[in-house]
């Protein structure tokens, strides 16, 4: 393996739960140092969080790999004063309290920036540092519901439900990922440091592409759930697959002509019912119908999708998310990876979703046991003694467990 792309850099991650820790999971693989500051008594909560096997989460594995455990107490002067000592240390700081919570401790980037001048902090909240809301606690779920996300998903006839995984919590993460590598390109031309205000509120309002939709209907259109077909576009939309599973068919302008033809039915792309967009939506009644005969026409699944790929008509069968485990594809994309680990021995997690040429082959990178690099971060990185630190072990300033 070539050198990791962030070799040299140390990262200070404050962050806990899901979408601060995400940004550091995803820089964990580029090789920096990350020294992951756990609070007493028990650490990230997310290490309490299913499926929890022998003390250890897979959701605190999944997110912490390739990070060092320092576990302290920062309602101690001495405990403060080794986050302080480490600011200097470090090129970056991750957290994700709620707004005014590293003010009050004096760790807010103003303070930080005095300690070290080059520093770029993000900071990840529910609503954001600044706004009405900035003060109001928020977790995915809850951002899901007020960013609008949530009265998109669901049956029109029912009530709204929350996308099936942590969907704010991820995106924000590599919306984090992505905005401290600009700020970091930023202070390699100019030395400047920066503080980055990431609300999860944001990145979910901003993955919407409905407002401009909005506007040029003159306000009278609003977006909203919808069935298994796309009210806008037909046919697209959720069909019966041979299989007796289903399947997600995707036809516009482009396609259309290629659908009819598969069909065996070219007569169709002049048919003045469905010649355009808005006559295939005016006949949407009639035009799916035909279209789900014709997906079950197949003898099977796999027929039917060599069939769709041979006139480049975009079909893609529903999944489950654990199919994914086993598939020819996602393993041929290291999507799926046997990771170590220091309780379980070897777990199975989700791979990396960037390829970088530069680093091609990733870390082998464990994540770690609560307080497990105490010792080694205040002797390697702040040049304290092995009396020093047992002392600060005995006065309950720093903590270890063994899980």
């Amino acid at each position: 393996m070539g050198r990791p792309m962030l070799e040299g850099y140390r990262i200070l991650d404050l962050s806990q739960y899901l979408a601060g820790a995400g940004i550091t999971r995803l820089l964990a693989e580029l090789g920096p140092e990350i020294i992951k500051v756990e609070l007493t008594p028990d650490g990230d909560p997310s290490r309490f969080i299913r499926w929890v096997k022998d003390g250890r989460s897979s959701v605190f594995i999944q997110n912490n790999r390739g990070k060092r455990s320092l576990c302290l107490n920062w309602d101690t002067e001495e405990g403060m004063r080794i986050l302080r000592e480490l600011v200097p240390r470090c090129d970056v700081v991750v957290e994700n309290f709620a707004a005014g919570v590293m003010e009050r401790r004096g760790l807010h980037y103003e303070a930080l920036k005095e300690l070290n001048p080059s520093i770029v902090m993000v900071s990840v909240t529910a609503y954001g540092q600044t706004g009405p809301w900035s003060d109001r606690p928020g977790f995915d779920g809850i951002i899901q519901a007020t960013s609008g996300v949530m009265a998109l998903c669901g049956d029109p006839d029912g009530p709204p439900v929350p996308v099936g995984f942590a969907v704010a919590d991820n995106s924000t993460a590599v919306h984090g990922f992505a905005a401290l590598g600009y700020a970091l390109l930023h202070r390699e031309r100019t030395g400047e440091g920066q503080h980055i205000d990431i609300a999860m509120a944001d990145v979910m309002f901003g993955l919407q592409d409905q407002m401009a939709q909005y506007e040029l209907s003159d306000r009278t259109w609003r977006p909203g759930r919808y069935a298994r077909h796309h009210p806008m576009y037909c046919p697209i939309g959720v069909y019966d697959l041979p299989d007796g599973n289903y399947g997600y068919l995707l036809v516009l302008e482009r396609q259309w002509a290629n659908l009819c033809r598969a069909m065996g039915q070219p007569e169709l792309i002049d048919d003045p019912r469905f010649a355009t967009l808005s006559a295939r939506v005016d006949h949407h009644d009639e035009l799916v119908p035909m279209v789900q005969a014709w997906l079950l026409s197949f003898g099977d699944n796999e027929t039917l999708v060599a069939h769709c790929l041979k006139h480049r008509v975009p079909l893609g069968e529903v999944f489950d998310a654990n199919d994914a485990v086993g598939h020819p594809h996602f393993e041929a994309r290291r999507m799926v990876r046997r990771v170590p680990d220091p309780v379980l021995g070897e777990v199975t997690v989700a791979g990396y979703p960037f390829k970088f040429s530069a680093q091609p082959e990733l870390p082998d990178i464990q994540a770690p046991t609560l307080g497990q690099h105490n010792h080694d971060v205040l002797s390697q990185v702040l040049g304290y003694d092995s009396a020093t630190i047992e002392e600060l072990h005995a006065a309950g300033v720093l903590q270890v467990r063994d899980r």
